[in-house]
């Protein structure tokens, strides 16, 4: 029970730091903004754990429509994936040794990347953008923006959040050690 209670609360203070810090950065842009939500799904998954991880990431692009960062709700379902891909590999791709670390920080932060640029080029602005616009769910403001959103900005933010995230993760573990 006291193991239960100690990954709810570890995982409602990094949901709440993932959500301050969308709110506090929303307007420096998508890198700053995409780097610190990287960052704090690196630190979730990789201190709290999987479970903590995977909710973090897929309560994250939810908050982040409702703050106005995330463009669409139909970009919420590929956040959610990209972001639970993200967060699995680097659970179990870094290792202790720190050419583990960065070989899965790499494979993680590239493999979102390739999702979200699938999903929302072909996806959703190839294959399902005439039923989106028929839907009203998409524009064609939108249709033209999400690519740029979506293209290799997603890497960078990957790659700097996590790598933050490496750097912090040690000195967080000396700090508060596990009983």
């Amino acid at each position: 029970m006291r193991k239960k209670i100690f990954w709810m609360t570890e995982t409602a203070v990094m949901l709440a730091l993932l959500i301050t810090l969308q709110w506090v950065t929303k307007a420096g842009g998508q890198l700053l903004t995409g780097s610190c939500v990287n960052g704090a799904l690196a630190i979730t998954a990789l201190m709290v754990g999987l479970p903590g991880g995977l909710t973090v990431a897929l309560l994250s692009p939810i908050f982040a429509f409702m703050l106005g960062i995330a463009p669409n709700p139909v970009t919420v379902p590929a956040i959610m994936l990209g972001n639970s891909v993200f967060v699995i590999l680097l659970h179990f791709c870094c290792k202790d040794r720190w050419i583990q670390k960065i070989c899965g920080l790499l494979a993680a932060a590239i493999t979102k990347f390739a999702l979200l640029y699938a999903l929302v080029n072909w996806v959703i602005c190839g294959v399902a953008a005439d039923a989106l616009l028929a839907q009203k769910l998409l524009k064609q403001p939108m249709l033209l923006a999400l690519p740029a959103s979506f293209g290799f900005i997603q890497l960078f933010t990957a790659l700097i959040g996590g790598s933050l995230a490496l750097l912090i993760v040690p000195v967080l573990k000396k700090a508060l050690p596990r009983t």
